[in-house]
């Protein structure tokens, strides 16, 4: 059968986790599914217009209602008014129009005066006597000087008194009549209004001082020179139609509005409303459905792209893990919102925090934070029956701050008892929110209403920490998870395991204590997990315990057993601590991450003191023989332990260790590691590696500084 090359080996399982984690996702998008869809389904009604409603009905969501709309626009527009534009401009054109006629009379008048002079001079003999012109002839002369349309429009009588007033009346009776005219057509003059205007003109001038008949010319003329100055704009009335239809604010039915009361005759303009809103079709709507389906599609793309993040990249197990927890956590929402209710929310008392604190504890803190905003938008779904409408905002807040507050007071706590006082906290947080909730609308309960809507709150925190502290033993031990709270447990020295070490191995469990310290302090200086460094570290050389004396730590003051031993031997020994360890740590159900370090903190690295010794006794060996088994190093973790314990070893064996030394002792395991591709399997940069260096630097010299040589006593001298 042929094999498979490492390449298609490596593209084959990440295609299985492909599937894998789509499967996941597709199961989750249709438990999500099923769980909303009672809650957007819309309820159709059996009615027909003119009958009486079984119930009352209310408004899904905010709509208008656009023939009420429609009657309204239609009632501002009876009540408006047509614009009608003043022409201030046909005032000065008809004051001009007087003043011209009365300037015409009096060039009249100078012109006749000139004649009258030269007619009263002597005449020569063979000349023409000249005669002053008869009132008549002045008459026409007049004529000759004015337009046709005010020759006709004016009397003869008013043209005679014209030509025979003196300069100095027709010069008073132009300002009068200028004046009033002026007077009269800057003011709003329509076409049924010109008659007024012209009678307001007369009064005015009635009463002037001037002769008779230059009067009634004055008040003919100013008569003549009044107009029609206000005319209709449809331009201007159509502007301010359109303002009047935009002002008026549409009628609107907000959701949960009742539109029809239990026992009311359903009308036929409440049927139209029924009907735009889907409530009686015959068939049932799918848009409802669609939103749903991209609702929940977006929420799990939110998740499925943080799963696909380099450094967030979860394994399956924890996958499965967080898709337990979510579909949990939806299965208690929907629970309890079914349960039968009248008079008070139960949406108060759903232990929202225990999605949140789990996923902490279990996973990932931004997972966690993600996560909180999932469950209160699938919250303003689940808990809208209350409210009448698509999303209840209200729980979804209540849902949210509620898993804030157990992600935040989670933090740096990692007892178990720690996990019930969070809720404590959490019961808190949920009673001012609320508290929120029902004081900024001014909601109006009894004193008791609000002691159980306290109680819920209460509840709802307590219940989440007692929910949370239940469930975490059973992912524990059904997925075999390493939690915080497990690894803390393992890092008790009364564990078994570490008794063991301590007592058949005593200086390998110190050289374990102190490679944990440096290893915890260096995984928490890159962002590693410093606990799990740390419990590692505990653990990592229990193999030893199978024979302790063949490793220097333990022979205290014993001959050295590999000196009377081929190296060959010496180095099966040496190399079966790691395997011997794993297959301990396996029996007592150890987690497989701690198996692992156990097996990989030395990786393939060359065992160089046997090998060089085996070189130097003649013997035909390869360097390839003298390699631990591995695997090499697959963690940030299990890379920076591997460095610690070799560090912390060869520092240990210094006789004089300096800070100078420490740095370059560290430094060159490190680029020793780094050519011999013992990282290479692993993720850890160089960047990290870098850190790695000067925190073991930093940890080694606090341990071994320098130290003051006391004076010897006298007598001891």
């Amino acid at each position: 059968m042929r094999k498979w090359s490492p390449h298609l080996r490596r593209y084959a399982n990440n295609v299985n986790k492909k599937l894998f984690a789509f499967a996941i996702f597709a199961g989750i998008t249709i438990v999500l599914f099923a769980s909303l869809y009672s809650n957007v389904k819309p309820q159709l009604l059996d009615v027909k217009p003119m009958t009486t409603a079984e119930q009352t009905i209310r408004s899904p969501i905010t709509f208008e209602d656009e023939a009420a709309t429609e009657i309204k626009v239609n009632e501002a527009l009876s009540q408006l008014k047509p614009v009608y534009t003043l022409k201030l401009e046909y005032a000065e054109n008809q004051v001009k129009l007087i003043g011209s006629i009365f300037d015409a009379a009096i060039a009249l008048s100078n012109e006749i005066e000139q004649i009258r002079q030269k007619a009263q001079i002597p005449v020569e003999d063979g000349e023409e006597a000249i005669v002053e012109p008869s009132t008549e002839e002045k008459v026409d002369m007049l004529k000759e000087d004015l337009s046709k349309d005010v020759v006709d429009n004016l009397s003869d009588s008013t043209l005679r008194a014209l030509v025979t007033s003196s300069k100095a009346d027709l010069q008073m009776a132009k300002d009068l009549t200028v004046t009033a005219v002026n007077n009269v057509m800057t003011t709003r003059i329509s076409a049924t209004e010109v008659e007024n205007a012209k009678k307001r003109v007369e009064d005015e001038l009635r009463f002037i001082s001037l002769p008779q008949n230059l009067k009634n010319a004055a008040i003919e003329l100013g008569r003549f020179a009044i107009i029609q100055n206000e005319f209709y704009d449809p331009e201007a009335t159509e502007v301010l139609r359109q303002k009047t239809i935009e002002s008026v604010e549409p009628v609107m039915i907000l959701a949960g509005q009742v539109i029809v009361e239990e026992g009311e005759i359903i009308t036929q303009n409440k049927y139209d409303q029924l009907v735009k809103l889907g409530l009686v079709n015959d068939k049932q709507p799918i848009l409802p459905f669609i939103g749903l389906g991209l609702f929940i599609l977006i929420l799990i793309g939110f998740i499925y792209s943080f799963f696909h993040e380099q450094k967030h990249n979860l394994n399956g197990k924890e996958l499965v893990i967080y898709a337990v927890v979510l579909v949990v956590s939806v299965i208690f929402m929907k629970l309890t919102s079914i349960i039968p209710h009248r008079q008070y929310d139960l949406s108060f008392i759903y232990p929202a925090a225990m999605c949140a604190m789990l996923i902490k504890l279990l996973l990932n803190e931004r997972l966690a934070f993600l996560s909180s905003i999932l469950l209160a938008s699938l919250g303003t779904i689940m808990f809208n029956d209350t409210s009448s409408i698509a999303f209840n905002f209200s729980v979804g807040l209540y849902i949210l701050i509620s898993c804030l507050a157990g992600i935040i007071f989670l933090t740096n706590q990692s007892e178990r008892s720690k996990i019930f006082q969070a809720g404590i906290f959490v019961s808190i947080i949920n009673i001012i929110v609320i508290s929120v909730i029902h004081f900024i609308p001014n909601t109006q309960y009894s004193a008791m209403q609000y002691a159980i809507y306290f109680l819920m709150g209460m509840g709802s925190g307590l219940g989440s920490a007692v929910l949370t502290i239940g469930f975490i033993p059973f992912f524990e031990a059904g997925f075999g998870i390493l939690s915080t709270m497990k690894l803390i447990e393992l890092a008790n020295p009364n564990h078994p395991l570490l008794k063991k070490i301590l007592t058949e191995a005593p200086g390998t469990y110190h050289h374990s204590v102190m490679v944990a310290n440096l290893a915890d302090r260096a995984c928490e200086a890159i962002g590693a997990n410093g606990l799990l460094a740390r419990v590692s570290c505990y653990y990592h050389d229990i193999g030893k315990t199978v024979r302790p004396t063949y490793f220097i730590e333990n022979q205290l003051s014993m001959d050295n057993p590999h000196d009377e031993l081929d190296p060959v031997i010496s180095k099966d020994i040496i190399v079966s601590h790691t395997i011997d360890g794993a297959d301990i740590l396996r029996k007592h159900k150890m987690p497989k991450e701690i198996v692992d370090i156990a097996l990989q903190h030395h990786g393939t690295s060359i065992i160089k003191y046997f090998y060089h010794k085996a070189k130097e006794s003649g013997a035909d060996v390869e360097e390839e023989d003298f390699r631990y088994p591995g695997p090499k190093p697959q963690t940030i973790e299990a890379a920076v332990i591997s460095i610690a314990d070799s560090v912390e070893a060869a520092v240990r064996s210094m006789k004089n260790p300096t800070k100078e030394k420490i740095e370059a002792l560290v430094k060159n395991i490190i680029k020793d590691r780094i050519q011999d591709q013992q990282f290479s399997e692993c993720d850890i940069t160089l960047k990290q590696l870098d850190i790695v260096e000067k925190t073991l630097c930093e940890s080694l010299n606090g341990i071994f500084h320098n130290r003051i040589e006391y004076p010897k006593p006298k007598e001891e001298r």
